[in-house]
């Protein structure tokens, strides 16, 4: 686990590349969003190794399950010492539980903490968690209040726009939580009722931006290259950019808007450096969760898929793989037929789950 950062009540942006949550730096303004399945810790680590990025946060984590040390809990919370700055998301209506949570991970030496009010998944909101909190503005607060008491990290939120588009209650929520102690806001421009459709509404983050005094606003949805990024802060004015499906289809997004801010042409990744990223994230899942990762690197197949140009029948058996040999066997043929397939599926067709899963 990585050692505790001071913290304080205060939210100062300090230059213009990375800011400050509290007394916590941030170095980049580009942040990896997380996404349910998908944003462990292999995948942070070999992204973080590309350059650029700020802030990671985990796959959210049931406050409940995280207090009792369920064993998939803590697979979802593991860190390195590579892996920093993070956060930690937890989700749950139980307010109790939620405090216990944040206590443990400060505990546990974890460096900030986020509160999931944004994920659609039925089953997190048929609980009372994730964007459900959206509906009830006092309960949320009396939440984010309990969260925020119990510990001296900094606390930030991420939410949506409201649950639909007859309840934006984004901007609302925000002048309250900032003024309850929230350090931060990470707001998906779509409501809960959208789902992944539809396009992101950057009026709507803009209005959440407005309505702060002090602490930052991060901006998230439908980022898939650097005009993007810089799109949404030049017309939201957001302090940051969450990346989360672009991240997966282009993990060099940090890189090359790392390039763009110091005045470079951002560089694209060349044929070996592509390769060599997939071989890269498979090793480190090896680390962590040896032949079982012969499993869990499936669901990124059709990513890879996309990516790399990888013909179909390669993609296919990345899905179906046994062991190490394999893999070095599949990866020896993508180098020799790599772009031999052409893709240009757009990220939202790619699925990944809206929420927790069982097994990731």
């Amino acid at each position: 686990m990585i050692s505790n950062e001071n913290a304080n009540p205060t939210t100062v942006a300090t230059s213009d590349n990375g800011f400050a949550i509290g007394n916590r730096q941030v170095p980049s303004r580009y942040f990896l969003a997380p996404l349910a399945g998908y944003t462990h810790l292999a995948f942070r680590r070999a992204i973080r190794e590309l350059g650029g990025l700020g802030l990671a946060t985990t796959d959210l984590v049931h406050a409940t399950q995280l207090c009792s040390e369920h064993r998939h809990s803590l697979e979802l919370i593991t860190t390195h010492t590579d892996d920093s700055p993070l956060s930690v998301q937890i989700f749950g209506s139980d307010f109790e539980q939620l405090a216990a949570a944040a206590r443990w991970l400060e505990d546990h030496g974890y460096t900030g903490i986020d509160i999931n009010m944004g994920c659609p998944m039925a089953k997190v909101n048929g609980q009372g968690g994730g964007a459900r909190l959206l509906c009830d503005a006092d309960q949320a607060c009396r939440l984010v209040e309990k969260v925020v008491s119990a510990v001296s990290l900094p606390v930030t939120v991420k939410m949506r726009l409201g649950w639909d588009r007859d309840s934006i209650t984004s901007p609302y929520l925000a002048r309250r939580f900032e003024n309850a102690g929230i350090q931060g806001i990470t707001v998906h421009g779509r409501t809960r009722q959208q789902g992944f459709q539809g396009g992101v509404d950057l009026d709507g983050i803009s209005a959440t931006v407005d309505a702060v005094e002090r602490i930052p606003v991060i901006g998230n949805g439908d980022v898939r290259s650097v005009d993007d990024a810089i799109h949404m802060q030049r017309t939201t004015g957001c302090a940051a950019v969450a990346i989360g499906r672009g991240a997966m289809l282009d993990p060099w997004i940090f890189r090359k808007l790392a390039d763009h801010t110091e005045g470079r042409m951002p560089r694209e990744p060349t044929r070996d450096e592509q390769i060599d990223f997939l071989v890269r994230h498979f090793t480190l899942m090896m680390e962590q969760h040896a032949e079982r990762s012969c499993i869990l690197i499936r669901k990124f197949a059709a990513w890879y898929g996309a990516r790399l140009g990888v013909p179909e029948d390669l993609e296919n058996r990345l899905r179906q793989f046994s062991d190490f040999a394999e893999f070095e066997a599949i990866v020896s043929e993508i180098r020799h037929r790599h772009g031999e397939r052409q893709t240009n599926m757009a990220t939202a067709l790619i699925k990944v789950p809206n929420g927790p899963v069982e097994r990731w």
